[in-house]
């Protein structure tokens, strides 16, 4: 009853869905692209794909070292990657071209759902992190398609949140084939909403598989030559709408103790480019724009307004501050800027990644900031100790190094289950 309820709301929100669709397109025009495809109108491209989906870039990144795993493998599967934004589509062609297929993952209506799998006919599904819709897992569990939650995390919040609708919560958690969880904390809130504990494995998180490749060193020792390497060089990673003005706001006190101080920022959404760029100016910063092939050696503030480079902007930096998390969004993932040895700041809220940024506090390899002006003495402390912020970098890669290991153990959980499915 719980599902044929939800069935009816999705059904009643969907002209809303469509408006909202419609906005976003005035800003992003990459969701006007392919609609029909989120109604479940797909062409199949090969026999029983390995499907995965990956709700936008940061769950593309982290798939796809299992996806390329999976395509050595099984060379005679197709894999097929869904998301739900455009910016994850155009990772997902820059990571892979035509290697892969790429569809949008089809509303979680079940007329849509049915006609997409009867299209497809996938051999199974990864779902990464947290996407878990009621309609598509209860369609592929009739249809006997395997179903695998992977680098799995929930926090307390969410799984608050599924405990009071938990006739809708509870059946999709009962029906997937395998959970993967990050942390143990994460496997006690799955097997809480009805996962049967036997299919619930603690593997890690994979996105401690960080591997930093030749090329994005040799780009980032490129660009910090350009930078000035001798500055004091910090970045703001992931920021969002209202936290943009406070890291400003610490540059400008951060400036007025190291005048040659320069800021990355990197904000989260792409379509807010432009209007950074305008907070930028307000406060009267010499501004460089990335994607303008600006020089950033006089800029105070370098605009990375491109996708897809962060974790090469990591390697130009001395420190790193995570978005997210001087405002109630949960935060966002440290450990690419942990992989290149970085010290980690980040505001109190970050129950998105709560286990990793314990265990980077823990480890002495980040601290947390209350506001502007913590985060400016933190800054400044660090650029005036240059031993004392090398020390908390090394700690925080170290706690990389120790927790390596779980992509080995998803990809052989999922190649175990995919063999199974191909009998």
């Amino acid at each position: 009853m719980g599902r044929w309820l939800y069935s009816l709301c999705l059904y009643l929100a969907l002209p809303c869905a469509l408006a909202f669709l419609g906005y976003r397109s005035l800003r992003e025009p990459g969701y006007r692209s392919n609609l029909r495809q989120r109604f479940g109108h797909v062409k199949p491209d090969g026999e029983e794909p390995i499907w995965v989906h990956a709700v936008s870039v940061g769950e593309v990144l982290a798939a796809a070292p299992m996806v390329r795993r999976l395509m050595a493998r099984f060379p005679e599967r197709p894999v097929l990657i869904t998301t739900v934004t455009p910016t994850g589509a155009d990772r997902v062609r820059d990571l892979f071209g035509e290697e892969v297929a790429h569809r949008y993952v089809p509303y979680d209506l079940p007329h849509m759902v049915n006609r997409f799998l009867s299209r497809v006919q996938p051999s199974i599904l990864v779902i990464m992190e947290t996407e878990v819709w009621p309609n598509l897992v209860h369609a592929c569990d009739d249809r006997g398609i395997p179903v695998i939650l992977a680098n799995a995390r929930l926090s307390e919040k969410s799984a608050t949140g599924y405990s009071r609708f938990a006739p809708l919560a509870l059946p999709p958690f009962q029906k997937l084939d395998w959970i993967a969880a990050q942390a143990e904390a994460d496997a006690e809130r799955f097997v809480s909403l009805g996962a049967r504990p036997e299919r619930v494995t603690v593997t890690g998180s994979i996105k401690y598989d960080v591997r930093i490749g030749n090329q994005a060193r040799a780009a980032a020792a490129g660009l910090r030559e350009l930078i000035g390497g001798e500055r004091p060089v910090w970045i703001a990673a992931s920021t969002h709408d209202g936290e943009e003005g406070l890291v400003l706001d610490a540059h400008c006190r951060l400036l007025e103790q190291y005048p040659e101080a320069l800021l990355v920022l990197v904000p989260r959404h792409p379509e807010r480019f432009d209007a950074v760029a305008r907070l930028v100016a307000d406060r009267g910063l010499v501004t460089a724009r990335r994607a303008s092939g600006d020089d950033p050696a006089g800029a105070q503030v370098y605009l990375a307004d491109t996708m897809g480079e962060l974790p090469m902007l990591f390697g130009c930096a001395q420190a790193a501050f995570m978005g997210g998390s001087l405002i109630a969004r949960g935060g966002h993932n440290p450990l690419e800027a942990a992989a290149w040895s970085l010290p980690v700041l980040s505001g109190p809220h970050v129950f998105n990644f709560s286990s990793v940024y314990q265990q980077l506090s823990t480890e002495g390899g980040m601290s947390f900031v209350i506001g502007r002006d913590d985060l400016a003495r933190e800054l400044g402390y660090f650029f005036g100790h240059p031993q004392v912020r090398r020390v908390a970098g090394t700690r925080a890669g170290a706690v990389m190094d120790a927790n390596q290991g779980a992509l080995d153990q998803l990809y052989e959980g999922v190649c175990w289950r995919l063999a199974g499915s191909f009998v």
